[in-house]
């Protein structure tokens, strides 16, 4: 209870002076927040004026006054990577935050556009998860998916967030190392407009929603790098034939060396070496060699096969950097 002494002259006609106490209490129901008091509550203030007139006290009671906390429609995204995200050939997953700094509860409609001036190349948006369980990590088959038509948040309280993953893909054309951003936008489900404008009677507890300053639309950037890799397989040739010399005749031994080098910032996956035996020739059984190592010729644990119809040998993901060599025999008919 605030309480505030004025001193007042008693009206014309009643003699002497009289102290009068003017005492406003104001009780509320309802909290502060960081965003203000919630929309709804009911803010409730009534007078008291006590007074002394001669050997007489008394005191009287106000009218109540009621206000009603209209719903402020504000709302702020951000951006919580760190760093640009990696797109290879698997998507980029962006990471956001939406957060409703109004004071009511509110839904927001997201957009993600990778269109943005300077990109080197715009993604493909792939698709606009919510971290379910909010721990920050996109886990597939555990995040909720957002459809097409229904790109929007729950209904959040008062200063409560969201995680928002954006996965990215990238598009055809886009080379090593090359950036990109993608811009989330969240609006607010009641509408957005000029600071000050209102929706009557669409806010929380039925009162009006005003627009804050956040125009009800809040935006963020979120980087992402092009991670590829190219490959350059290189085929050589060392002949020996039976004279100890490397003469291409009957009966001389080819050794084929095939040097396969990634390149790039990102990796190859499922990368195999395959080559066929050349007519006139016969395979040399035991020949096959990966990075110098010997490779038994049957489909077994290890990863090579060999034999008449030619070679194949897994090297499964290479990444950037990295020459693998693969060599393998034949005897000339």
């Amino acid at each position: 209870m605030n309480t505030y002494l004025t001193p007042l002259r008693r009206a014309a006609g009643i003699a002497g002076c009289s102290l009068v106490a003017l005492s406003v209490t104001a009780p509320f129901a309802g909290s502060a927040h960081a965003t203000g008091v919630l929309a709804g509550t009911l803010i409730e203030n009534t007078a008291t004026a006590t007074y002394q007139s001669g050997s007489t006290t008394g005191s009287v009671t106000s009218n109540k006054v009621t206000v009603k906390v209209d719903e402020l429609l504000n709302v702020a995204v951000a951006t919580l990577s760190t760093a640009p995200a990696t797109a290879s050939s698997e998507a980029a997953v962006l990471i956001y935050s939406v957060t409703n700094s109004g004071n009511g509860p509110e839904a927001f409609n997201l957009v993600a556009d990778p269109r943005i001036s300077g990109n080197g190349f715009d993604g493909a948006i792939k698709s606009v998860v919510l971290d379910s369980n909010g721990n920050g990590t996109y886990e597939p088959g555990v995040d909720t998916v957002l459809t097409a038509g229904s790109l929007a948040t729950p209904e959040l309280g008062p200063d409560k967030s969201v995680k928002v993953f954006v996965l990215v893909d990238l598009p055809t054309g886009a080379t090593d190392a090359q950036t990109s951003q993608v811009r989330l936008t969240a609006t607010a489900q009641t509408g957005t407009g000029t600071p000050g404008s209102s929706f009557a009677g669409r806010g929380e507890g039925g009162g009006d929603a005003v627009v804050g300053l956040t125009t009800a639309s809040a935006n963020s950037l979120a980087a992402l790098i092009a991670s590829l890799a190219n490959i350059t397989l290189t085929k050589s040739a060392s002949i020996l034939d039976p004279f100890g010399t490397a003469k291409p005749v009957p009966g001389a031994v080819v050794t084929y060396s095939l040097a396969a080098r990634v390149t790039g910032s990102g990796a190859l996956d499922g990368l195999h070496v395959i080559d066929t035996i050349p007519d006139g020739t016969t395979y040399v059984p035991g020949s096959l060699k990966l990075d110098a190592a010997a490779l038994t010729d049957g489909a077994d644990g290890d990863a090579g096969v060999g034999g008449s119809s030619g070679i194949d040998v897994t090297l499964g993901k290479i990444t950037g950097g990295t020459t693998r060599t693969v060599a393998f025999s034949v005897k000339i008919n």
